[in-house]
């Protein structure tokens, strides 16, 4: 069997860099920034007032003073003239400094009687001034590769940009295999059961970035399986839940290979997930996940998110993990590594009592995978473990 940083690093040699193309920053948050972006003007593009208050010279600014109002500064409508000797300007939040003023006086520490001000309270020494370009300046760069938060994407708009370039969607076609499966809302047969693995891959696909096309079940016949094969074509990710293990309806790998795959590997020394096999099919990627809802899903986090971010052109890496004290003791690991749902809070991380392949439940009430090592040792509360989030 393949441990899985082997299977996850022969995961990433298949992987084929995609195409980018231009959005509107409307389309942007989510998408991944395929090429840096260079701030076209200074930020702020002038000296601006942080607060309202009147613009002065700094020499000026005394307890006492009295100036002479001579104009007005609002934010999109500067004043014209120059601040000289004795003289200020009203202005307000984000108006830009008039030229000879170098100070904002708030108005909290004047009195004004028409066009005269007083400074009645002792200045500060802040100069309640916001400099030309202290947030970026021309030219400045936004990293990439990154996956575009809403903050960015308020940054690239103030940076002046509005086509924004972006790798384009991987397309995952996601096929499950099974006499026994039917859709959601259908009347089930006695000896069937409801397509869920489907539903949650493509939940988690499209949560990745990607862009997921559920294609109809294939029966267990090969000419089933390779009539859905074919309505995959143009994917660049093909996900087929079932079918992958050497039983006598495990026909998802001979069905693949007649169709031309070439198989990468199979088995993965993990559990729950040991049936997965993957290789190239056509132009596209191909995972063939087992068909129990918790071991598809543990392998959607394990291998599939991990594809598809280095699909994007983010790092060729595996899901993150964190540290975390145990809250509860767990025994002795077998030989494959161990993915356990639990539940990581203030205590700690517990690994829940019922670790079945085929409970869905726990993995819904589950916010982590404790991760253990293979022949890892029995450990006690208190130790630490590495931990995937879910």
């Amino acid at each position: 069997m393949t441990p899985v940083a082997d299977a996850l690093a022969a995961l990433f040699r298949l992987v084929t860099p995609l195409t980018t193309e231009d959005v509107p920053l409307t389309q942007a948050a989510g998408r991944t920034l395929a090429q840096p972006l260079h701030a076209r003007r200074d930020q702020p593009p002038f000296s601006a007032s942080a607060m309202d208050g009147y613009a002065v010279r700094s020499a000026d600014v005394a307890l006492d003073a009295t100036l002479t109002v001579i104009g007005e500064a609002a934010a999109g409508h500067g004043f014209d003239g120059t601040v000289n000797a004795g003289q200020a300007v009203r202005i307000f939040t984000g108006a830009p400094l008039p030229a000879g003023a170098d100070r904002v006086v708030i108005q909290e520490d004047v009195t004004r009687s028409g066009d005269q001000i007083t400074i009645t309270d002792q200045p500060s020494d802040n100069h309640n001034i916001r400099p030309l370009g202290a947030d970026f300046r021309v030219g400045d760069t936004l990293s990439a590769p990154r996956v575009l938060t809403p903050s960015d994407v308020a940054l690239i708009a103030a940076m002046n940009i509005a086509q924004v370039p972006v790798t384009r969607r991987p397309i995952v076609a996601i096929i499950a295999t099974g006499d026994e499966l039917v859709q959601p809302g259908e009347t089930p047969g006695p000896d069937q059961i409801i397509a869920s693995n489907s539903y949650g891959l493509h939940a988690l696909v499209t949560a990745t970035g990607a862009q997921a096309r559920l294609l109809p079940i294939a029966g267990d016949t090969l000419d089933e399986i390779r009539q859905v094969f074919e309505l995959a074509h143009g994917a660049d990710l093909i996900l087929t839940i079932g079918g992958a293990s050497v039983g006598d309806h495990d026909l998802v790998g001979p069905a693949a290979q007649s169709l031309g795959m070439e198989r990468a590997f199979y088995k993965v020394a993990m559990r729950p997930g040991k049936p997965l096999m993957a290789g190239k099919l056509g132009d596209a990627m191909m995972i063939g996940l087992p068909g129990n809802p918790v071991s598809a899903m543990v392998c959607g986090h394990v291998f599939v998110a991990p594809v598809l971010r280095a699909m994007l052109g983010l790092a060729h890496s595996p899901a993150p993990r964190i540290t975390a004290r145990l809250a509860a003791p767990l025994s002795a690991n077998g030989p494959r590594e161990h993915y356990l749902r639990g539940f990581v809070g203030a205590d700690g991380a517990t690994a829940f009592a019922k670790q079945d392949s085929s409970l869905l439940t726990v993995l819904s009430d589950a916010n982590c995978l404790i991760v253990q090592p293979p022949n890892g040792p029995a450990q006690k509360t208190g130790e630490m473990v590495e931990i995937l989030m879910l």
